[in-house]
């Protein structure tokens, strides 16, 4: 099977059902374990990224939060939040199919703090230099959640493994 071209056909497909252009798939063992279009037009879920979603469905489906042996097939180069999911599930590689400046002439998503051409100097920033408004509110008892993770899992300061892939 062809994963780029499925990739595409299901961002085509949510486009013609009024979604946005960007899917995912993902594959292992030469099979798609999961597949997934934007569905934030959808849903109005900001959250509902199609790689969001697919990597969801695929980790309930593997019963893991670990991805290391499949290959990910994206759209478009990743959304910070997106790149941020796809580091943490560790998948053996990520192949995107169009960059950015390739479609920026025909697509765009610029929302109050949100401009794709500067997030990610914008997500550089130190959090009180953001755009988006922060405040650091200290509280001692935060720190005892993670004190009590601590005790948990026997002074244990990792909250996982990742398998070999």
């Amino acid at each position: 099977m062809d994963f780029a071209q499925r990739t595409i056909e299901l961002a085509r497909r949510n486009v013609a059902d009024g979604g946005r252009p960007f899917a995912t798939v993902i594959a292992r063992d030469g099979e798609v374990l999961a597949e997934s279009a934007n569905r934030v037009a959808q849903t109005n879920d900001p959250t509902a990224h199609a790689e969001i979603l697919a990597i969801g469905e695929a980790c309930r489906k593997l019963g893991t939060e670990h991805l290391v042996d499949s290959t990910i097939y994206v759209l478009a180069h990743p959304c910070p939040m997106c790149l941020g999911s796809l580091y943490y599930c560790s998948p053996r590689e990520v192949v995107f199919l169009i960059t950015r400046e390739s479609y920026e002439q025909y697509y765009l998503d610029d929302r109050k703090y949100f401009e794709v051409a500067t997030f990610y100097d914008e997500f550089a920033k130190p959090w009180d230099r953001r755009r988006l408004p922060m405040r650091y509110r200290p509280h001692e008892a935060a720190v005892d959640v993670y004190r009590f993770w601590n005790e948990r899992n026997g002074g244990r300061r990792t909250s996982t493994v990742v398998p070999p892939g």
